[in-house]
């Protein structure tokens, strides 16, 4: 079993940066791929961001390429995700996850573990 508790949302202007922290609390994680989502209402989970168990090597969506980084501290059992240049269309309510697998995956459906989301909000 793995806890996931996120911090770090809040209201930011457009242009403006907002780190995300999620801390682990179990035994897995640091072989588990990890990741972060966002979802809007009305709206699927959509996929922002993963690692693999490393840190290494790491995936965006596109939309957030350039802009996003995900680190993670497996001494720690934290992933971040640091979001530059935010935008209006990233305001969402942010999720991190743990996966079953070790290399990167972007389905929420190889996501096992969740938090309870921290909601970002971007002003234009």
């Amino acid at each position: 079993q793995v806890h996931l508790v996120e911090s770090g949302g809040g209201l930011v202007q457009a242009g403006g940066s907002l780190r995300l922290s999620c801390a682990a609390s179990g035994r897995t994680f640091s072989a588990n791929a990890a990741g972060w989502f966002r979802q809007t209402p009305g709206k699927e989970r959509e996929f922002v961001a993963s690692s693999d168990w490393s840190g290494i090597n790491t995936d965006y969506v596109e939309s957030v390429r350039g802009r996003f980084t995900i680190s993670r501290d497996n001494a720690k059992k934290t992933v971040d995700l640091q979001m530059n240049n935010l935008k209006p269309e990233d305001t969402a309510v942010y999720y991190c996850a743990v996966s079953r697998y070790s290399t990167l995956v972007k389905f929420t459906e190889s996501y096992d573990y969740w938090g309870q989301g921290t909601q970002v909000t971007v002003s234009s």
